[in-house]
């Protein structure tokens, strides 16, 4: 198939979604997407979504986001993030967003290493909540055409600008999209580890990708480790056990049953804790208990970990549960500015695929759905006010190329993991230098 679109998102997450609402109805969108269109780690999403609530919580939130990134952080994308936060929750909840609520008014929860509560949240599915309603309106625009299992390849690139993408649909035939622009919004690389809670087919394509066209990559070792996920000999997906469950008194014990550790620290510091006490106790695993909130406190608050818990074996109203650390998210990625611009003309980066330093080298809990929306709509505001036709006259795309898809998927692996080995030695020497 060869196509001509005014624009293409790859990837159907919640970043993707978002800039494809906030584009005008008169562009022409074509949303591509690997496997199904639900199937992003945005759904996955259990904890909530962080909002400014006043002024006078702007320095707490933006020194708890700077101190769980280590200062590393870029602090002009924190303090847009921050700023723009109230504005993402009001789209949100004139786009059908329902949040939990106490008498009336937003409930607010804490997790690690906030200093205070103020994490808004649907229950324990709060990106399924967003990201389905997002989809749902999506749905309702006739500019935007969404396409399934449609695996982005290559990019259609000439003098660093962006026209188009090179992509493999379900019977393995090659398709050449062209467009004015390219955003791309295909999450994070969590496929490419033994023992992640990504879905298997996130594997960072788009980061060998850039790699072969000499786009920018920052911080791509930069990878965090969520603490707590559920222990399981199954091959597959790990099983998150949101960090709102110690913001809301869950606590972790050793295997004598004593607690070894603040189970409010950031992530990365939670999970060097729980590695070395699973190195003393010669165990895969710690025990987490939810017992002390209560039966129906646990039932009504975190629904979805109940229920999985319990087809796994394990009632969380009675017995403790067996956590250990597990691959979860990706800080770095493909170097974007504020407006989410890459280095190559015509292409932009949101999500989990981008990196804007706004998490640092640790990503403190509950800002990855802000993040990913707040420079989602940022990157649509500057696309519409500088919209620009790219080149008419296609560049030569060899569709040879793409002969052994099988291959070119190992080969992008390697690339990819050797980037990130390059990546710890040059970051190791930078920290060292400073």
């Amino acid at each position: 198939m060869n196509k001509r679109i005014d624009i293409i998102v790859v990837g159907t997450g919640a970043s993707g979604l978002f800039y494809a609402l906030n584009m005008p109805a008169n562009k022409q969108i074509l949303m591509i997407t690997k496997t199904t269109v639900d199937a992003s780690d945005s759904y996955l999403a259990q904890g909530g979504i962080c909002v400014l609530k006043g002024e006078a919580d702007y320095s707490s939130f933006f020194e708890d986001t700077l101190k769980a990134g280590h200062y590393e952080n870029d602090k002009a994308s924190v303090d847009v993030m921050i700023r723009t936060s109230p504005e993402i929750i009001e789209d949100l909840i004139a786009l059908g967003v329902e949040f939990e609520k106490k008498n009336g008014e937003f409930a607010f929860t804490k997790e690690g290493a906030h200093s205070k509560a103020r994490i808004l949240y649907h229950e324990d599915m709060t990106g399924k909540e967003i990201t389905g309603k997002l989809l749902a309106q999506i749905k309702k625009r006739k500019n935007i055409t969404i396409l399934e299992e449609m695996t982005m390849v290559d990019l259609i690139c000439e003098d660093n600008m962006c026209s188009g993408v090179v992509a493999c649909d379900r019977k393995g035939y090659i398709n050449l999209f062209e467009s004015d622009y390219v955003i791309l919004a295909s999450g994070g690389l969590g496929g490419l580890f033994d023992s992640s809670t990504n879905f298997r087919h996130l594997t960072g394509d788009a980061l060998a990708i850039a790699l072969k066209r000499k786009i920018e990559l920052e911080n791509i070792s930069y990878i965090q480790i969520h603490p707590t996920t559920l222990y399981s000999q199954k091959p597959g997906r790990r099983f998150l056990i949101s960090e709102s469950v110690r913001g809301e008194g869950a606590v972790l014990y050793n295997r004598r049953m004593e607690r070894f550790v603040d189970e409010l620290l950031p992530r990365d510091l939670l999970t060097m804790a729980i590695r070395e006490q699973m190195e003393k106790d010669e165990s895969d695993f710690v025990w987490l208990s939810m017992k002390a909130m209560g039966s129906e406190n646990i039932k009504t608050r975190f629904p979805n970990i109940y229920q999985h818990c319990l087809e796994e074996g394990y009632d969380v109203t009675k017995e403790c549960i067996p956590v250990t650390p597990a691959q979860h998210y990706f800080m770095g990625g493909i170097k974007v500015d504020l407006d989410s611009k890459t280095s190559m003309k015509h292409l932009y980066a949101i999500g989990e695929i981008s990196c804007n330093r706004v998490h640092g080298a640790n990503r403190l809990a509950s800002n990855s759905l802000l993040e990913s929306l707040v420079f989602a709509k940022r990157a649509a505001t500057h696309i519409s006010q500088n919209y620009e036709t790219g080149k008419q006259n296609k560049p030569y795309v060899n569709t040879n190329e793409f002969k052994d898809l099988e291959q070119l998927k190992k080969d992008y692996k390697e690339s990819i993991l050797a980037e990130i080995e390059r990546s710890k030695v040059v970051e190791l020497f930078n920290h060292t230098k400073a």
